[in-house]
Parts: structure tokens; C-alpha cells; sequence
């Protein structure tokens, strides 16, 4: 995994969903559907769970990802089948490449940290957030017109996303704005978009 993917937190390292899709591709990722199990409602505790099924060169893995307003931040709580489409793809890419450690998407506190963005970074909250932006900076060449134009438009066409829900998912998924993507990150966020589910979450 590149060290590029990978960030501390309190001691321990962890890898983000970007690296797993990336490592997957390099490794003959061949598809990634997605499944909600659970739609969140006053039942059920407004808990989101979904199931991810991953298909590489090696075989078939799956992974469960759940998500709920006391297990994100608040400003998640409006994307909360989002959220648990991302931790279960996390899982289940974590499964096929091999990847021994946590995502960062996966804990509860994430969306806190990597909503936050270069403004959190600038405010000095701690360790984590300084490895994010040492990460972004030496990420490669900015990503394209071209790949924002792709970008914006499979988010549109595919899963009805506004400009400000695709910006949301950037910060969710890198920790940055839509401008400040990289070409592999942009990359790989279209390839997310492609492979999820056409149903806009959350």
C-alpha cells in the first residue's frame, strides 16, 4: 500500500478507502456492487446498513458497513446511507487486497476528521489531520478539467448529487475539496461513482 493511503491516529495507523480501491485496481478489481440492507428509520434507530460484494482477479469478497447518527459526526447525519456504503466497501476491499489494517472510514469519528478538510488541518487538531495534508501535497500533479467535468457529470447523471454533495464526497472520501484532487484521486473518485449504486444516498 502507499505510504500516500496511509495515516495515524492516536498511535495507530490506518489505511484510506482510496488506497484499498487503488491497490484493488492494481490488483484486477472487476467489479463493486453494493446492497442496502437496512433503510434507517425511527425502528431501527435511524441505522443505515449496507453489504458490498467485491470481485478481483483472486475471487469474490464481501463486507457489511453500518451507519447511524450515534456513529458519525453530526454533519453526516443527512448521508447516512452514504456513509455505510462506504465502510462496507471499505471492508470488503480491506478482504481483497489483503490490507490488515483499518480503513479510516471505518471508525466512527472519521467523517469528523476528514470532513474537516485543509480548514481542520489549519486549526491544529492534531497529528492526523498534518500527515493528511504532508499526503495531499506530495499526491502528484492536480487532477484535470477533464476529470472534474467527468466527475460532476457521472455524479449528476448517475446519482442525482448536487456540486455541494460531490464536494462533500471528495472531503468524505480524501480529506479535500474537489480542486484539490490529485489526478489519482480524481481517478479514483470516478471510478467509485461508476461502480456505486445509481440511487443517490443519504
Amino acid at each position: 500500500m502507499k505510504r500516500e493511503f496511509m495515516v495515524e491516529r492516536n498511535g495507530r495507523t490506518f489505511v484510506l478507502y482510496a488506497g484499498l480501491l487503488d491497490e484493488a485496481h492494481r490488483q484486477g478489481l472487476k467489479s463493486i456492487t453494493t446492497q442496502l440492507i437496512q433503510v434507517p428509520g425511527p425502528d431501527n434507530g435511524y441505522t443505515a446498513i449496507c453489504q458490498a460484494v467485491v470481485e478481483t482477479s483472486k475471487g469474490v469478497f464481501s463486507g457489511i458497513g453500518d451507519a447511524s447518527p450515534e456513529n458519525v459526526p453530526p454533519q453526516m447525519r443527512m448521508h447516512l446511507i452514504r456513509m455505510a456504503e462506504t465502510r462496507a466497501k471499505a471492508r470488503a476491499l480491506r478482504d481483497a487486497v489483503n490490507v490488515g489494517v483499518a480503513a479510516l472510514e471505518e471508525l466512527a469519528e472519521e467523517a469528523e476528521a476528514v470532513e474537516a478538510g485543509p480548514a481542520g488541518r489549519r486549526a491544529g487538531r492534531g497529528a492526523p489531520r498534518q500527515l493528511v495534508a504532508e499526503d495531499s501535497a506530495a499526491g502528484g500533479p492536480a487532477a484535470t478539467e477533464a476529470q472534474m467535468r467527468a466527475i460532476r457529470a457521472i455524479g449528476r447523471t448517475r446519482h442525482q448529487f448536487s456540486d455541494d454533495q460531490l464536494e462533500e464526497l471528495a472531503r468524505e472520501r480524501f480529506g479535500k475539496g474537489l480542486a484539490e484532487l490529485s489526478r489519482r484521486e480524481a481517478s479514483a473518485l470516478i471510478d467509485d461513482l461508476r461502480s456505486g449504486p445509481t440511487a443517490a444516498a443519504g
